[in-house]
């Protein structure tokens, strides 16, 4: 009973009465407690008295305890889980809209947005109603985060597509809270809530209780920061106040770290919480978890995925333990605990870990720890790590789940699939499907590489493909394929397979862009991903995704696009992008510009090249010559295989001809190849920008490519070198070599015997073996020879070419046979060489050949030759057997033998035995023999030699030859016995007959000396020679060792080689195939254990003089019998005289001793020597060299010995320095140098005396090495290297250059770099002091002052002078004193005058002075020496002038007087009269400038008297003011300035800017044109005359004449503008037309009138000249203006010229501008004059050479349907379609059927437009054309049919109203108030059906 009451403490009258009414109340609604209270009391009785007795009241009570029993502990599945279900999360991720929880045993829920709490909801629907809102609501991501553990209910369970369930939850608290009510609230207890609102002492909360406030004091939260409105909280009960109406929460994290759920607090099942920490006692412990109970009476469960691992093996029936609640199902009333540690305390409210690195990865070797049947497995990783694999994931979908084959098992490969936060656990799958995906989660898919799919379904926006069962993809509308697919449905249909290139993958929304373009699929340029891979200069593929005015923007991958300006579009002038690109274009676009940061990406089409695109797709591969590589064969083309280097997939091409080395096998291995094979062994051969990277497969090539040259330099004479045939001419063949070296093998060269047509002697691309026999190295060319005789023979390599040529045809007839199921191939892979066929006679053929049936080869062609039926019956109908002799794939045919020898029976074959051949079948490289007798077939090759192309020759069917068996049965040769022919008795043998053996020493006579060898004769009669270094064995330098033996005297000599028959290839005497008519003796004793010598460089040899070789300037000598050397010309002298003579130097044969400089691979050796005791380069030596280039300003470019180059700067070249220090040396000259030091491969050199001897001590100007060798104030001299605005730049040395500062290199004011560039050429010689060093900058002064040498610009210049300080400031205080003068008097002038007006205006007089002042005034200080006392004088005359400038200004301003509105309006007329002038004041002064300078010096010797003077004064005073037309008038600057002479008037006239020279009276009725110059007024009045006339005129005039005369000039002025301003008056005289074109050299228009003009007075050769003057004076930037010149030109030449001179006229045009417009405006003239003939013929070679241009159609059609040829214009039409592309089509014909309706035939008009429209359906703007030209051309009835056909097309409503208006103006312009009305009622019918469509 203590115990009963202990469980169930609110039962009875046990209960304590102390306890408030309110509660009791509360306790007494639970009636389902109350009577299980009572039941189980009595059930404890009944246990306790005896356990095994069943009563009925014991039933009762087990149907009770169902609600609440545990009877096996499972883990939470999805399929068991219902809505309601209370749950305990883990957030995971959270976007914007919805957050995805981690649920137990690894379930995932997502929660919504909407379902976080209704406030937080209110908020985002005011913000969604009202854009003005002014709650901003917060986001997801800052309500939540990830790792919090919050309180959830399942708000449902949806099923998605393929059976899958979405599992949403919610943390609303009325939803989590439900069971909860305002009386059940107590302190103490944990619940969950979002913020309701924020106040200003702490939150309200939303704990979801109706009637209830919660409130969250901001002292109390755990951030002590403000909570946002929505978010989630977990929080403790402090208080509770008025009944659970007010209550008080606090969210201390200890605090809620306590809190556990007890019994006082009332929890029942119905308001049980997930989250709660319980105390709980073990009831049951199982294999799957622990069954507890808890709060007295409840039961729940652990299940093993919540145990605490460290204690899952110490668990106890009766033990204590804390646990949290997972979930409550309360409709089956299942609790779920954890005894995990993450979520106990102190932790449990935040998890650190709630993802992991290792989810999609593959792990091995994992271990199975625990099997639960109904649960899944535990799994340990190799790193002890525990994963969870679900039991429906341990087996594959469709099998049954088997325990005992898993266990049996010791390891397992799972896939990690994701990471359950709650327990902290991996999650698995051993379905192999997942396993072994290639791609499991969106983050497994890189942007960029290639995957396959299935097509699922085709939508509007795409194709949504299928990769895996969680990923999904769609191919976009513009990338299902290169063009845009009008019908997409005929290409994708679901189940299709794709391959599509990744565009992009938004692992975060889970969505994957791709692409099926096949530019894009096949793309081989790098990808651009990011910006980063965006490098300058870059080429990739993209699309086209928008066309601008402003050009095309390009998309590549991921969000990397970028611009392609209008000019990078095309290399030629694209006026619409349009017409040249459309959106989804696949284009090549190269990187101009990239800017990462702010992702802007400028690109360029037009820059893009083949070289480069090469380039860049073999820039990732590391090339190298020789290297072997693997191959993907991608496509075949004529000439060869484009293929991919595995695994860079780098592209590269193979040659047909380079596929074998024997011609014929080339193409059948072409033809066997097929795209996706691989081809191994593959040897890059070399790389070119143009071609990319050549591979080949040649054998021979490839084992001989070791040591051959890479360089022409290398090249040595008798080189041996395999290479192929390139080209043929009819000179010689070219053969090509690796590292693209080529040679020439001239016809006498290419065979031993004779040729006549060199494309007779080998095929393109054949092996061939060449010796080098010329090498050219300043032409860069070299010879070589094929002759076989020529040529180390190698017998023994034909067999090896042999076996692989049969290797190869075996591999074609795999291959073929491979491919597919072929009967043929198949029959004819059955068969071989030597196989026994039953055959029927057929029919015979015309060559002689008779055909063959046998049920063998029933579809193959079996043949056999005449050759092959000799005695045999070949009657129609005969059964015979027949042998195989050659089998034909690519024919198909078969070639067989009837003869009874090669039917017989086989014998054995014994090696090594001797046979007689015959030959059966033949082709140009294998014949098929046949044994003797022995009924047995083999191959033998048919050439000997690979060169041999004419030995071929003797193998004819029928011929015979001497072989040996050297294997009875050869695998490689498919079993057939391999033979060696016998060699030919050509060679002399050596055999044991010949009187002289090896090594014995014999007696010679000596026939023959020459220098380098002595010709003897054995007694045996053998010929021999002694080699001139086998005669002495250390002979003395310079001695001639042959000249010590006479001819006829006898030597003891010892036989050490011989030489070949063929040439002269020595052979040791050693070697077994040696085969010689000439023995190779030698006089010096044989040395014990000689071995081989090898040399190395810097090693002293001694050799023999042989010749000198004038071509290759070098002198070849012999070191050996087998060893030669060669010495260049730098490495012979030592002293430029030398080289004069270089043969005489040495004699023939002459001991020297030299030393080694490099040793050659190639056979024989070849050394490179050198007589001048050094054998290499380095610091310090001294040698000769030739001058190659003479670089002006820089110095000598030199050949230095062992192929070595120099330079020699200028300043190295002499110890004393000259002016033009490379004037002595020129090209090809022969210096003595010293080496300083190697830099950049090249060799520092110098010439100076001091270093090439020492005793050479006089060193005018010394070798600067440092700028330590530099001190301040030294002297010194350089070369000028560069004069700009920084200063002069003098060279010091070879790396050191000063700076000369302007202040510091003259003494004259020059600030204009060009002043001193014209007087002081670069590579001057100056001479500098040094004012001041630092370790960086050496500044230098040129001043005379500091150098003692002459100034280094002349006097004559008449430059001014640079002050000094002092003077500086002297001229600074005269100028001072200047501007206070000037100032005072114009204080005096403004006082007097009194007017503003005035005031301004002498002003700008004064302002007009000052610069003439200031030009005269350095004028005469440039001429008086320029000394501040003359200056201070000029000043003074300036002030004179200046004060008799005011004296005048203020007469005439008192005189006078007018007021200030007057004034005004004079100033206005003044201006305008200026503008007019201006024009006509540039003609006068351009064209009558001397005139002026005479008169201007005539006036100044005409002086008149004082009187005079002042009248006139007076006069041009008044004219000034009142008159005054802006023109400077001269005369009154002269007689202002009566102190300057002569000379300087003149000095100041130059200096004056151009103005107009105006008379005394300037003529103001008359027009521009006839405007005069001063200068000619000379020649009719003088000066005196004028005088006089002055002088008779009144002095005074009135205010009335004054007035008058201003109005009358205002007048004339505004009439003589009027003229000159209106455009429409068009010039009526030459004059005019200059005048006019001045102003406007590049108006066409003006151009044209001006031919005009000429032409209406019938002046042809003047409009002509006219237009010739038009297009070399009009711009070349204005290209339609020169075209109008060239239209206007030939439009002369067609009415007034001949045909001949048009069509010069017309050739010209044409190469200067664009062809197009000129051709067609040709044709418009001829069309125009009728010249219909000449229209069409030009018209036709318009089509023929702008076939691509649609404008050329459209105006030749336009020509025929003028000229009725409606027939030649359909013609054409269909031809234009044929030459233009898919998408100019439709706009052709529709401008085609336009043309028809103007000028043909109405009705083949409209069904051109009937065909269109019917293809092209919503062309809406066809057919608004359409119904133009029918309005116009066709009956009303026409018109209103096709009105109703459009207005019930499906197009958008917007334009079906664009047609019904239309429709409707129509009608109320040409129809009636019936027909008004019934568009009226269509148009309402329309929008009616549309409505009805939107409601349906």
């Amino acid at each position: 009973m203590a115990s009963m009451e202990e469980d169930f403490p609110r039962g009875g009258t046990e209960k304590n009465t102390t306890e408030p009414k309110k509660c009791v109340k509360k306790h007494d609604v639970d009636n389902l407690f109350e009577t299980r209270e009572t039941a189980v009391a009595k059930k404890r009785k009944v246990v306790q008295q005896d356990e095994t007795k069943k009563t009925k009241k014991q039933k009762v009570q087990a149907g009770d305890l169902k609600l609440n029993a545990v009877a096996s502990v499972e883990i939470l599945h999805l399929r068991n889980l219902k809505i309601g279900t209370l749950m305990l999360g883990c957030v995971k991720e959270v976007s914007d809209f919805e957050a995805v929880v981690g649920l137990p045993s690894g379930l995932v829920g997502y929660l919504p947005v909407c379902n976080i709490c209704d406030s937080y909801t209110n908020i985002l629907k005011d913000n969604l109603d009202s854009e003005d809102s002014l709650k901003e609501p917060v986001c997801l991501p800052e309500l939540l985060a990830p790792g919090m553990l919050i309180r959830c209910v399942v708000s449902s369970l949806d099923s998605v597509k393929e059976g899958q369930i979405s599992l949403k939850v919610s943390i609303n608290p009325k939803h989590v809270n439900k069971g909860l009510s305002s009386g059940s609230l107590k302190p103490g207890m944990t619940l969950s809530g979002c913020v309701e609102s924020v106040e200003d002492h702490g939150f309200l909360v939303d704990i979801g209780i109706s009637g209830t406030k919660a409130f969250l004091p901001k002292k109390s939260t755990s951030s002590k920061q403000d909570l946002n409105v929505g978010q989630y909280v977990t929080v403790l009960i402090e208080e509770v106040k008025n009944d659970g109406r007010v209550v008080r929460l606090s969210q201390d994290p200890q605090a809620l770290g306590k809190a556990f759920a007890e019994t006082q607090q009332g929890w029942t099942l119905d308001t049980l919480l997930p989250g709660l920490l319980i105390r709980a006692r073990i009831k049951r412990v199982t294999p799957h978890g622990l069954i507890v109970t808890y709060l007295s009476s409840f039961t729940g469960m652990v299940d093993f995925l919540h145990l605490d691992e460290d204690k899952a093996s110490t668990y106890n029936t009766g033990d204590e333990v804390v646990a949290r609640v997972l979930y409550v199902e309360q409709s089956t009333r299942h609790v779920s605990l954890s005894l995990r540690r993450h979520l106990l305390p102190p932790g449990g409210a935040v998890l650190d870990s709630v993802s992991s690195e290792q989810v999609g990865e593959v792990v091995q070797g994992c271990k199975i720890t625990a099997l639960h049947h109904h649960s899944g497995a535990l799994l340990k990783m190799p790193d002890e790590t525990t994963v969870f694999v679900h039991k429906n994931l341990i087996k594959e979908a469709k099998e049954d789940f088997n325990p005992n084959q898993l266990l049996s098992q010791p390891e397992h490969t799972l896939r990690v699939i994701d990471y359950s936060p709650m327990e902290q656990m991996h999650l698995g799958t051993l379905r192999r499907g997942t396993v072994e995906c290639q791609y499991f989660r969106y983050q497994d898919i890189k942007v960029g590489q290639i995957i396959e799919g299935t097509v699922m379904d085709l939508q509007k926006h795409g194709v949504n493909v299928r990769i895996t069962d969680h990923i999904r993809g769609l191919i976009p509308k513009f990338h299902m394929a290169d063009v845009v697919l009008k019908n997409p449905q005929k290409v994708f249909y679901s189940g299709l397979k794709v391959k599509c290139r990744v565009l992009s993958v938004d692992t975060q929304q889970r969505k994957l862009f791709l692409t099926r373009k096949k530019g894009l699929i096949e793309s081989r340029l790098p990808l651009f991903l990011s910006y980063a891979d965006a490098k300058v200069g870059c080429i990739s593929h993209g699309v086209i995704m928008c066309i601008k005015d402003f050009g095309c923007i390009v998309r590549f991958y991921g969000d990397v696009s970028g611009l392609v300006p209008m000019q990078e579009l095309s290399t030629e002038r694209v006026a619409n992008p349009q017409d040249l690109f459309f959106v989804g274009q696949v284009v090549q676009a190269k990187v101009l510009r990239c800017d990462e940061k702010n992702k802007m990406l400028r690109l360029s089409f037009k820059a893009v090249t083949e070289g480069d695109i090469k380039e860049v797709q073999t820039a990732k591969f590391d090339f190298e010559v020789g290297k072997t590589v693997e191959v993907s064969v991608c496509r075949k083309v004529l000439n060869g295989l484009e293929v991919t280097i595995l695994p860079e997939e780098v592209p590269a091409f193979i040659p047909t001809v380079h596929l074998s080395d024997h011609v014929t096998n080339c193409f059948p291995l072409w033809s066997a190849l097929e795209e996706g094979d691989t081809i191994s062994n593959v040897m890059c051969l070399s790389k070119t920008k143009k071609k990319g990277i050549i591979l080949t497969k040649k054998p021979l090539l490839k084992a001989c490519l070791h040591g051959v040259p890479i360089n022409l330099s290398e090249l040595q004479v008798g080189m041996e070198m395999v290479g192929w045939v390139k080209s043929f001419m009819p000179y010689g063949v070219f053969v090509d070599f690796p590292y693209e070296l080529f040679g020439l093998a001239p016809i006498a060269a290419m065979s031993d015997q004779f040729i006549s047509d060199t494309k007779s002697a080998f095929d393109i691309g054949q092996t061939v073996v060449a010796k080098v026999k010329n090498v050219d190295t300043e032409k860069k060319r070299f010879l070589v020879s094929l002759k076989v005789s020529e040529l180390t023979i190698s017998e023994e390599g034909s067999q090896d070419r042999l076996i692989q040529g049969l290797k190869e045809r075996m591999a074609v007839s795999e291959m073929m046979t491979c491919r597919g199921e072929s009967e043929v191939l198949q029959q004819l892979s059955a068969v071989s060489l030597g196989d026994k066929l039953k055959v029927t006679v057929g029919d015979a053929r015309e060559d002689g050949m008779v055909t063959l049936t046998s049920d063998q080869l029933r579809e193959a062609t079996v043949l056999v030759s005449k050759d092959h039926t000799k005695g045999v019956n070949v009657s129609p109908g005969c059964k015979l057997t027949a042998v195989i002799l050659h089998v034909d794939f690519l024919k198909s045919e078969v070639q067989v033998s009837l003869l009874p020898e090669l039917t017989a029976t086989r014998k054995q074959l014994e090696k090594g035995s001797k046979l007689t051949a015959t030959i059966q079948y033949t082709d140009k490289d294998f014949a098929v023999v046949s044994l003797g007798d022995t009924g047995r077939m083999s191959i033998i090759p048919t050439h000997t030699h690979i060169n041999d192309i004419f030995s071929s020759n003797k193998f004819h069917v029928g011929s015979c030859l001497n072989v040996t068996v050297e294997e009875p049965s050869c695998n490689e040769l498919g079993g057939l016995p391999l033979v060696a022919c016998q060699k030919e008795n050509a060679n002399l043998e050596w055999s044991k007959s010949n009187s002289t053996d090896p090594e014995e020493v014999v007696t010679a006579i000596v026939k023959k000396v020459k220098p380098t060898e002595l010709l003897v004769t054995v007694l045996s009669g053998t010929k021999g020679t002694i080699h001139v270094s086998q005669i002495e064995e250390s002979p003395v330098v310079g001695s001639l060792p042959t000249t010590s033996l006479k001819v006829g005297s006898k030597v003891e000599a010892r036989v050490t080689g011989g030489y070949t028959v063929h040439g002269r290839w020595f052979l040791p005497i050693s070697n077994p195939d040696l085969h010689a008519y000439q023995l190779e003796l030698s006089l010096l004793p044989r040395k014990p254990n000689e071995i081989k010598v090898k040399y190395k460089p810097g090693e002293e040899i001694i050799c023999f003089a042989s010749k000198y070789v004038k071509e290759t300037q070098s002198l070849e000598v012999h070191v050996k019998p087998n060893v030669m050397g060669t010495v260049e010309l730098l490495a012979m002298i030592t002293k430029a005289g030398q080289a004069n003579h270089p043969q005489t130097l040495y004699k023939p044969g002459q001991t020297i001793c030299a030393k080694v400089v490099g040793v050659s691979t190639s056979r024989p050796i070849h050394l490179s020597l050198s007589l001048t005791g050094t054998h290499k380069l380095e610091q310090g030596v001294i040698t000769m060299a030739i001058v190659r280039k003479v670089e002006p300003h820089m110095g000598l470019f030199l050949k230095l010995p062992f192929e070595n180059l120099g330079f020699a700067s200028m300043m190295d070249l002499s110890d004393e320095y000259s002016d033009n220090p490379l004037e002595p040396y020129k090209q090809g000259e022969l210096v003595r140098c010293y080496v300083i030091g190697e830099e950049n491969r090249k060799f520092n050199v110098s010439l100076r005396p001091s270093r090439l001897y020492k005793e050479h001590k006089k060193v005018t100007d010394p070798d600067i090495q440092s700028i330590s060798d530099i001190t301040e104030g030294q002297i010194i001299r350089g070369y000028v290297t560069v004069i700009n605005d920084q200063g002069v730049f003098v060279r010091l040395s070879r790396k050191i250059t000063g700076r000369v500062q302007f202040q510091h290199a003259t003494k004259y004011l020059v600030n204009d770099p060009e002043t001193l560039s014209e007087h002081i050429t670069k590579s001057s010689l100056v001479t500098a002091k040094v004012l001041s060093v630092n370790s960086a900058h050496v500044n230098l002064s040129l001043l005379s002052d500091d150098t003692g040498k002459p100034d280094i610009l002349p006097e004559s210049l008449e430059l001014p002078l640079r002050l000094m300080e002092e003077q500086k400031q002297e001229s600074d205080k005269i100028a001072t004193k200047r501007k206070k003068v000037i100032s005072e008097s114009q204080q005096q002038d403004d006082e007097n005058n009194g007017q503003t007006v005035e005031k301004k205006q002498s002003d700008k007089i004064a302002t007009k002075r000052k610069p003439v002042i200031s030009e005269s005034q350095q004028q005469d200080d440039k001429k008086n020496g320029q000394t501040i006392k003359k200056k201070q004088e000029s000043d003074k005359i300036a002030t004179k002038r200046k004060q008799v400038i005011s004296e005048s200004q203020q007469q005439d301003d008192t005189k006078n007087e007018q007021t200030v509105k007057k004034k005004q309006e004079s100033d206005k007329i003044a201006t305008k009269r200026k503008l007019v002038i201006s024009e006509s004041q540039q003609q006068d002064d351009k064209k009558n400038e001397q005139t002026i300078m005479k008169k201007k010096a005539c006036s100044d010797k005409d002086k008149s008297t004082e009187k005079q003077k002042t009248l006139k004064e007076k006069k041009l005073k008044t004219k000034a003011e009142d008159n005054d037309s802006g023109v400077e008038v001269f005369f009154r600057e002269e007689e202002e300035k009566p102190l300057h002479k002569k000379c300087d008037q003149v000095k100041l006239e130059k200096k004056e800017p151009k103005r107009l020279q105006v008379a005394f009276d300037f003529p103001w009725e008359s027009t521009l044109c006839s405007l005069t110059p001063f200068a000619t007024v000379g020649d009719t009045h003088d000066s005196s005359e004028d005088e006089q006339e002055v002088t008779s005129k009144p002095v005074k005039k009135t205010r009335k004449e004054l007035k008058e005369e201003k109005q009358n000039a205002e007048q004339q002025l505004s009439k003589l503008e009027a003229e000159l301003m209106d455009t429409s008056v068009r010039p009526d005289n030459t004059t005019a037309f200059e005048r006019l074109l001045l102003s406007s050299p590049d108006s066409s228009l003006l151009w044209l009138q001006y031919m005009a003009f000429h032409l209406q007075s019938t002046q042809i050769e003047q409009a002509r000249a006219v237009g010739e003057r038009a297009l070399k004076t009009i711009s070349f930037r204005e290209e339609q203006e020169k075209l109008n010149v060239w239209v206007a030109m030939l439009n002369l030449e067609n009415m007034y010229g001949t045909q001949e001179s048009l069509q010069k006229v017309f050739e010209r045009a044409v190469q200067y501008c664009e062809p197009l417009p000129v051709y067609q405006q040709l044709a418009d003239i001829y069309a125009k004059s009728d010249k219909i003939k000449e229209a069409e013929n030009l018209y036709k070679n318009m089509v023929k050479r702008f076939r691509q241009e649609k404008a050329v159609y459209l105006s030749y059609g336009n020509f025929l349907l003028r000229q009725r040829q409606s027939d030649a214009a359909s013609a054409l039409l269909q031809r234009a379609l044929q030459s233009l592309s898919n998408k100019e089509h439709v706009d052709l014909i529709s401008k085609f059927a336009r043309l028809e309706f103007q000028h043909g035939n109405t009705e083949k008009a409209k069904s051109m437009f009937d065909k269109v429209l019917s293809t092209y359906p919503k062309r809406t703007d066809l057919w608004s054309v359409f119904i133009d030209l029918m309005v116009k051309h066709g009956s009303q009835k026409e018109v209103r049919e096709l009105f109703d056909r459009v207005i019930h097309l499906s197009v958008s409503v917007k334009k079906i109203k664009f047609f019904f208006k239309r429709y409707l103006e129509y009608e109320k312009k040409n129809g009636t108030p019936e027909t008004i009305q019934a568009v009226k009622q269509k148009a309402l019918e329309y929008v009616e059906s549309k409505g009805s469509d939107t409601t349906s």
